[in-house]
């Protein structure tokens, strides 16, 4: 393993969620460290951890003396500002690449860069005013969704556009952030795509996964999903060229649309993706494992799969199941430490293994 991290050294994670407090857990397996870096206290990510520092993306002695203390960087989501990454990468490598973070934190950027490449993907326009929004909804036609080009997630930032007279209401939700309007796409299924590259360039992906949605938050993903082989194998390939374009290295949840004649790109997050949790009991090495392994420079692992699996997130007050789906037969537990639940808060999620 040249240039691979050897048990011991640390990985530094940037935020302090659930997805941190994964990526750690799955650092200690392999005999690495986790330092872990985010403004709030006591977050789910802290409490695994062996180093955590609390401070602002600003507190540029803070970040310094973060990335001095660990020997790759990594991050659990996408919103970190550009100054606080400008202060790590001048000490410390940080994967995947600042270039995935600048394609992936604008809604715009993204859809041109998949555009780019050749992938389908909805229809879509700039939007800064109401001429701007007319025109697209000229050109795009009703439904279509006008979204935050940057911050949204889990259905934040979005307004639906059922007809014209909508628009204006839409307009005036986005508080003057600079937007994008997406058509309405017909699709029969949505599915994700969990791939990984490594430093050496080679790519593993797991099966794709399908997902259901409510209110913009993910509710379930079943593996596998219920495509054609060749659908299946055109997902995985159009992933891979994905990671391979940006020079990628780690994990990457792709998420797409499948209609009647194709398969079209939705958005793409440059890190382990909730509708990868399915991988923690039905693979062998799962999405976190294979992240860290990526990005500490070790092989990755097959990704093969070795049950079929139903994830369920637990939101809000759902997690006061937990005393029932604790005895269910084939049923894997994975909370958060969150400390209070809240409407449409992730405070869990159950795999479900399908014999």
């Amino acid at each position: 393993m040249t240039d691979a991290l050897s048990p011991g050294q640390t990985v530094g994670i940037l935020g302090g969620g659930q997805l941190g407090r994964m990526l750690a857990v799955a650092a200690s397996r392999l005999g690495l460290r986790t330092h872990v870096y985010d403004p709030a206290p006591g977050g789910p990510a802290a409490q695994v951890a062996q180093d955590v520092t609390t401070a602002g993306w600003d507190d540029t002695e803070a970040l310094a003396a973060f990335a001095d203390s660990v020997d790759v960087v990594t991050y659990e989501f996408e919103n970190i500002p550009t100054d606080a990454l400008d202060v790590i990468e001048s000490k410390c490598p940080i994967r995947p690449s600042r270039e995935a973070l600048r394609v992936s934190q604008d809604r715009l950027t993204e859809k041109e860069f998949l555009a780019g490449l050749g992938l389908g993907t909805a229809p879509f326009a700039a939007v800064h005013d109401a001429a701007s929004l007319d025109a697209a909804l000229e050109r795009i036609g009703t439904p279509a969704i006008l979204k935050t080009r940057r911050f949204g997630y889990d259905g934040k930032g979005q307004a639906r556009i059922g007809d014209p007279t909508e628009a204006a209401q839409a307009l005036e939700a986005m508080s003057g952030a600079p937007a994008l309007l997406e058509g309405f796409v017909p699709f029969d299924r949505e599915i994700s795509v969990i791939a990984a590259r490594g430093l050496s360039g080679d790519v593993a992906c797991f099966d794709p996964g399908e997902n259901v949605h409510a209110e913009g938050i993910l509710r379930t993903t079943t593996v596998p999903a219920a495509l054609s082989e060749a659908r299946r194998t055109d997902a995985v390939l159009m992933a891979a060229r994905i990671l391979n374009a940006l020079d990628y290295v780690g994990v990457m949840g792709v998420e797409l649309f499948v209609t009647a004649d194709a398969l079209l790109v939705n958005e793409i997050a440059p890190r382990v993706h909730n509708s990868g949790h399915w991988t923690q009991n039905g693979c062998a090495v799962d999405q976190f494992e294979q992240h860290v392994r990526a990005i500490a420079g070790w092989p990755l692992g097959d990704g093969q799969r070795h049950s079929d699996v139903v994830m369920e997130n637990l939101i809000g007050d759902e997690v006061d199941r937990v005393p029932a789906l604790s005895r269910e037969a084939d049923t894997a537990l994975h909370l958060y430490g969150k400390d209070a639940a809240r409407p449409g808060r992730k405070m869990g999620h159950v795999n479900r293994i399908r014999r």
